[in-house]
């Protein structure tokens, strides 16, 4: 069993912290939590890999988006493979539209073995509204270096169009 907490990307706590078997796939893991928000479920999903400071890494879609062979869904990946040992993270985005987004963490595993996910705690109300978004990429002058000036039209003030 897994011991999960929960916590969405908002101003106010709303934690919540669940149990689920250890052999789930990531797909029962996304269900629980979406129930455990007061979402139905139905709407697109990602979980991204973590490492200890919340970057985020690789996803695992919803479902296989390749068009070809088998690629990462949550179907094919479970809970025990993907959240090794206690304090494993990863980030959940439900509905790309509103863009919820929330911290997982495990923090407790044992062998015990359960049949159904419970949520063990609870603490605040999910907002009417997701919080807004701001992505923020980091400047890195090195990757448009590419040998020519900022502004390529720069020159074309001096430039007397007449003459032609």
């Amino acid at each position: 069993m897994y011991k999960v907490r929960v916590i969405l990307d908002t101003q106010e706590d709303v934690i919540r912290t669940i149990t689920i078997n250890n052999a789930v796939n990531l797909e029962e893991l996304h269900k629980t939590i979406a129930v455990a928000f007061g979402f139905n479920g139905q709407e697109m999903a990602s979980f991204y890999r973590s490492d200890e400071d919340w970057n985020q890494g690789e996803e695992i879609p919803l479902f296989n988006m390749s068009e070809f062979g088998d690629a990462l869904s949550m179907s094919t990946c479970f809970l025990n493979d993907v959240l090794p040992t206690i304090n494993s993270k990863l980030i959940y985005v439900y509905d790309f539209f509103n863009m919820w987004t929330f911290y997982v963490e495990v923090v407790e595993i044992n062998h015990e073995i359960i049949e159904d996910s419970t949520i063990i705690l609870s603490i605040g109300n999910i907002p009417d509204e997701a919080p807004e978004k701001e992505f923020v990429a980091e400047k890195n002058e090195d990757d448009f270096n590419d040998g020519f000036d900022d502004d390529p039209f720069d020159s074309l003030d001096d430039f007397d169009f007449n003459q032609y």
